[in-house]
């Protein structure tokens, strides 16, 4: 039986379009989830969108439609976008689904008879963007410490969940799992501000607005934001259902993955809430750092709004998710711009990896007629670099495994340009003058190898590049699984490179071949070419860099 891998997105408050934030955090969870499944996993990944509160209903207000017509609309929108993106999620809850809203009313009635929900009266400072109280002390500069927007004094009725009653229980808790919340910054923080002056109870209920889900035991009430939304871990799969199978199979969550500003929610109540309801707790918390543009945190009002469509417009998907997850380090705010963009695109995607593939592709056809040679006799450097790669290969592992995304790509990129520096290193062009065929096939059977490997580790990350890379090899049908990254193995006999091509236009003079740029290789004449037929390929010579290719074939 596979081990199972439970990850999940937060899930968004859907009050506008998703920017490239949220495009980040979705495609972090997913590259996760997609390593997993690399290494044997029955991995489960849940995303989805927290629909109920006061901001919701006056966004549907503005838009003069029904908070219920407003987040179907959000909701499609959301799932368009992660279809766009190729976001490969198991399930999409979202808390005005009735199988969320019954499990929840359950929990509130478990609360309920255990005690940890009063009546009373509360007064503080409310911010309406984040949906959240603070006390005096917690502003920043009288404004909110999440948003830093302008926060309201506010006196109602309201139900509370008695987090003091807790305290003693959280402390004891990071005691004894101090990696709970990574990076340890995150934890540092909340324990600074909110653990160490001491717990104060949590505000679970409205009665100014009622979009929201009643209270069972007093329906003027309707629930208040963290506890309806932090609980979809475990409502979307079956907890106090008729059927919780996929409870009892997937939890504990192995990671949840959140954006920094909600680090305390998850922190803090999520696992109060767990405890009081006698659950195990998650294996550990991710809250990663914030996208920032040069005028600082992305905001409608200011403008600088970045969406991911735009980039995947104009750059593709796969260099759009790269970028993503390579710009982002571990604990630090990283700032996007549209230069850093095409340089990393260019540097990195066309002239590192694009550069590797249409130079083997080529060789390989000038060489030996388009076929993969095997192993006669080694060169000098195929000890050191089957040892570096090899190397490359555990380091990629070992950051996948502790979450450092951003780390595995650069080691998977150390690999692609320590297989540049092979080819320099064994100059196939001398060894083809020299007559040196039996080196001259060595060298080319680990261009091919390492590409090979190079395509199983972009798997995660980019999966049309991997697919694209494999095809243009021709080794699809061979075992391209994690088990074989270490090993070097011969290819099957007879295997001859392929290529893609991309679009296709008659011309008078022959046929316009549409390239994307270095990420694929020119194709001969064949009669009948179509868009997406693979043919063998033949480079006379390597396209220098543009934004856009044709090829003419005569």
């Amino acid at each position: 039986m596979k081990k199972t891998f439970y990850i999940t997105t937060p899930i968004y408050y859907p009050s506008g379009k998703f920017h490239i934030g949220t495009a980040y955090c979705t495609t972090l969870v997913d590259s996760i989830k997609r390593y997993k499944e690399l290494r044997g996993y029955d991995a489960y990944m849940l995303t989805g969108l927290d629909e109920h509160g006061q901001k919701i209903q006056t966004k549907a207000e503005e838009n003069n439609v029904s908070p219920q017509e407003f987040v179907d609309d959000m909701a499609k929108k959301a799932k368009d976008l992660w279809k766009l993106m190729d976001i490969s999620y198991d399930d999409f809850i979202r808390t005005t689904d009735e199988r969320h809203v019954k499990s929840v009313t359950k929990i509130v009635e478990k609360f309920l008879e255990n005690g940890d929900i009063y009546k009373g009266m509360y007064e503080d400072w409310y911010c309406m963007p984040c949906e959240n109280y603070f006390t005096e002390t917690q502003l920043v500069d009288g404004k909110c410490p999440d948003c830093g927007r302008e926060v309201k004094k506010m006196k109602e009725e309201s139900y509370f969940f008695n987090m003091k009653k807790y305290q003693k229980w959280i402390e004891e808790f990071y005691k004894e799992n101090p990696d709970f919340i990574e990076p340890e910054s995150r934890k540092n923080e909340i324990f600074k501000n909110f653990i160490n002056p001491g717990l104060e109870d949590l505000c679970i209920s409205r009665a100014t607005f009622d979009w929201g889900i009643p209270l069972p035991n007093d329906p003027k009430h309707v629930l208040y934001v963290w506890l309806d939304a932090l609980t979809n871990y475990i409502t979307a799969l079956g907890y106090m259902s008729d059927d919780d199978t996929l409870f009892k199979k997937y939890w504990p969550a192995d990671l949840h993955v959140v954006g920094k500003e909600i680090i305390r929610f998850h922190g803090i109540y999520w696992p109060i809430f767990l405890h009081a309801l006698g659950l195990e707790m998650p294996k550990k918390i991710y809250a990663h750092s914030w996208i920032v543009m040069k005028d600082g945190k992305m905001s409608k009002s200011v403008g600088n709004v970045i969406y991911p469509e735009t980039l995947i417009n104009r750059y593709g998907l796969d260099a759009t998710k790269y970028y993503l997850l390579r710009l982002m380090s571990f604990d630090k705010d990283s700032m996007f711009t549209p230069d850093d963009f095409v340089e990393r695109y260019n540097s990195d995607l066309a002239n590192d990896l694009g550069n590797l593939l249409n130079r083997t592709i080529g060789m390989m056809n000038k060489y030996f007629d388009g076929y993969i040679p095997n192993i006669t006799k080694h060169t000098e450097f195929d000890a050191s670099f089957e040892e570096y790669v090899n190397d490359k290969i555990n380091n990629f592992a070992e950051c996948m495994d502790t979450y450092h995304v951003s780390n595995a790509l650069i080691e998977l990129w150390n690999i692609i340009s320590r297989t540049n520096k092979y080819i320099d290193e064994t100059a196939p062009w001398v060894l083809s003058k020299e007559g040196n065929t039996d080196e001259l096939k060595t060298v080319m059977y680990y261009l091919a190898e390492s590409l090979r490997k190079v395509a199983i580790l972009l798997k995660p990350f980019m999966k049309n590049t991997s697919e694209s890379i494999l095809s243009q090899l021709n080794i699809n049908d061979i075992d391209n699984s994690w088990d074989t990254l270490l090993n070097y193995n011969d290819f099957k006999e007879g295997t001859k490179v392929k290529g893609i091509i991309r679009n296709t236009e008659a011309h008078k003079n022959g046929i316009f071949i549409e390239l994307k740029p270095n990420l694929v290789g020119m194709a001969e004449y064949q009669e009948g070419i179509e868009y997406g037929k693979q043919v063998d390929v033949f480079i006379k010579k390597i396209i220098p860099e543009k934004k856009k290719i044709k090829l003419i074939i005569c």
